[in-house]
């Protein structure tokens, strides 16, 4: 008999759906042409081929019968039916955006973020074996919410673009640069306020004032990409707990719970991102997560490799 995951999809395939995929298995296959071709030459085929049709008849009867066999096929028609369903979700024009984020990013982010992606299908596939030990349970597309980890990952691929944009703006100047040019300025326009011209030391007073602007603008880009950093380990750090969960617990339905509670836990990351905007042009991107898990991401894939 095939090996066959027990995956239900609760409802049933057809009845010829069920009888394509037991006669076309490679051992039946085997024993259908063998025993005709044995029947053939043994030169009493009118006495051996009924026998064969009858064992066949037997096979098929037989494993129709079994519970588990039709569970297999359910969820064999039921994944093609979800794939088929994938690919129309799927918005081309929110794929391109995608691919161009994924593509503005450097060679180290991007391969971080592939490799949260496949942690996210190795959720998947675990709520999908959990749930597959029961009988009679749902669809296993269900077990997971996957906008829930798509809303994760969009999260993560914009924290990461955000820290790209403040890594390129930290390494434009240096605190101590500006500190130095500010103190500068400042020593100039106190000689220029013994010299006592107007003209001067109002332009330096302008000049101190953008010094301290730019200086305070660059140490809250510090702290802003200390802290896109440590969301962007948390991130990932939570997904690796929600997989260990889902291993350790075998519950399906409260792994996807977390999930989706994760998800709904990181409002005050996504103010920060979008207080970003400007560092990053996230402005000009998607506004509602993609569906990344279902999106072709073949170029990245290949970048992260």
């Amino acid at each position: 008999m095939p090996a066959t995951p027990p995956v239900s999809t609760g409802r049933g395939a057809s009845i010829g759906a069920y009888l394509k995929a037991a006669f076309l298995y490679h051992w039946n296959l085997l024993f259908v042409v063998g025993g005709g071709a044995l029947a053939a030459l043994s030169g009493k085929p009118d006495a051996l081929l009924p026998i064969v049709g009858g064992l066949e008849i037997a096979y098929l009867t037989g494993l129709l019968a079994m519970p588990r066999f039709r569970t297999a096929i359910d969820a064999r028609v039921a994944a093609k039916e979800r794939e088929a369903n994938a690919s129309a979700r799927v918005d081309p024009s929110a794929q391109q955006s995608l691919q161009r984020m994924i593509e503005s990013l450097p060679q180290a982010s991007v391969v971080r973020f592939v490799a949260l992606r496949q942690r996210c299908f190795e959720m998947r596939d675990i709520a999908s074996r959990i749930r597959g030990q029961a009988a009679g349970t749902t669809d296993s597309s269900e077990s997971i919410r996957t906008p829930a980890l798509d809303r994760l990952l969009f999260l993560f691929l914009k924290l990461l673009m955000s820290q790209a944009g403040l890594d390129r703006f930290l390494r434009s100047a240096s605190e101590k640069e500006l500190s130095a040019r500010l103190e500068e300025t400042k020593a100039r326009l106190a000689a220029a306020q013994t010299g006592g011209d107007e003209r001067t030391i109002n332009s330096l007073k302008d000049s101190v004032a953008d010094g301290e602007l730019r200086l305070d603008n660059y140490r809250k880009s510090m702290k802003d990409s200390e802290f896109v950093s440590i969301e962007l380990d948390r991130i990932e750090t939570k997904i690796q707990a929600l997989i260990e969960m889902g291993v350790s617990r075998q519950d399906a339905e409260a792994l996807s719970h977390q999930v989706t509670a994760a998800a709904d836990s990181m409002h005050q990351t996504e103010d920060a991102v979008n207080q970003l905007q400007h560092l990053t042009g996230l402005a000009d991107s998607l506004a509602e997560p993609p569906a990344i898990l279902e999106a072709d991401l073949g170029r990245a894939v290949i970048r992260a490799r």
